[in-house]
């Protein structure tokens, strides 16, 4: 028997028309799917109209409206296709991993740099993969699959506004390609302990602090008092410069007392961070029992934070320890052992 999938539409570029102002979401999930016939060699398709909206405006109540629908549909289908812009597909990707855990159905995420109706676009391919995937019998848990590859939900980065190769994995292998409609597997799949379980809740109550040279310490202040986490992305493996330093020990302190998360990145996108390489991370680091994102992605290390807080916990250390647990091959290289 064919698979059946449940494609939920969410608008984004794949689904866009031409107006007077510019591209927009106008195309539905059904209208979609009638633009690659072959598709019904593979499984049967049913489709559901989440939103439709540029991903530029997606944001976390759309995750949890996504969420709850594929939870809402979940015994009924053996997989599901998520159509979705490409600016903050990555991002989407990555929360979903969190709000549904565990999950031996597939869930795919795809879009388009170009919409389904115009001619040489990708959106036909990208689209027809992405089922294909789901139907497959290997494929599980949740993974973006664009321009002919599979790339692990947590570990997506778009690099290229325009190319068709428009997203990378981060610091983890391709699991799979789909070549001449067959999928090609290169890492076996997950093999879950327990059922699956959802999540709808997003705390957004969070701040990603770019740090530049010489910096303004007042900004610390600022940003610490108003949110409940803070992301910093420092340079190279990881550190706070002395011209911080001061402000940043005073607003740390009054932090710890009141329970919230400081996170420290790296704005180099691969390999990773790792404080306790210099002098300018390690004492920070050990002063305060920073978290940091290791070989993380920052949409991970934002939706993940997001999740987390969202949460209850018994205490610091608790949160700290779901920080790193690796969920959906989020978190390899953490030092944790």
């Amino acid at each position: 028997m064919k698979k059946r999938i449940l494609m939920l539409g969410t608008g984004g570029t794949i689904a866009c028309k031409h107006t007077d102002g510019g591209l927009s979401p106008a195309i539905t999930s059904e209208e979609l799917v009638g633009y690659i016939p072959d598709v019904e060699e593979f499984c049967e398709v049913h489709t559901v109209q989440v939103c439709n909206v540029d991903s530029t405006n997606v944001t976390p109540e759309h995750w949890s409206m996504v969420s709850r629908a594929i939870e809402e549909h979940y015994e009924r289908y053996d997989g599901f296709v998520v159509c979705h812009g490409t600016d903050t597909l990555a991002y989407t990707a990555a929360a979903l991993s969190y709000m549904i855990q565990n999950s031996r159905k597939p869930i795919v995420i795809t879009g388009a740099q170009k919409p389904i109706d115009v001619e040489n676009t990708d959106a036909r391919m990208n689209l027809l993969d992405s089922f294909i995937y789901a139907a497959n019998d290997g494929s599980r848990d949740v993974n973006i699959v664009f321009d002919g590859k599979v790339i692990v939900g947590t570990r997506a980065k778009k690099e290229r506004a325009k190319s068709y190769n428009a997203f990378s994995s981060i610091n983890f292998p391709y699991p799979a390609v789909i070549q001449d409609q067959r999928v090609i597997r290169y890492i076996p799949p997950e093999d879950y302990k327990g059922g699956v379980q959802f999540f709808h809740e997003m705390n957004n109550s969070i701040y990603v602090l770019k740090l530049i040279p010489g910096q303004n310490p007042d900004i610390l202040e600022y940003v610490f008092d108003k949110y409940q986490c803070i992301v910093i992305e420092s340079f190279g493996v990881g550190g706070i410069p002395e011209y911080l330093v001061t402000k940043f020990y005073e607003v740390m302190k009054d932090w710890e007392s009141r329970g919230k998360l400081a996170i420290v990145a790296t704005q180099v996108v691969k390999e990773g961070s790792n404080m306790m390489v210099y002098e300018v991370g390690k004492k920070v680091k050990q002063d305060f029992d920073l978290l940091e994102t290791y070989d993380m992605t920052l949409e991970a290390t934002i939706t993940k934070a997001m999740w987390l807080m969202a949460r209850k916990h018994d205490g610091y250390e608790e949160m700290k320890r779901e920080f790193y647990r690796m969920i959906n091959h989020d978190i390899m290289g953490n030092g944790q052992a």
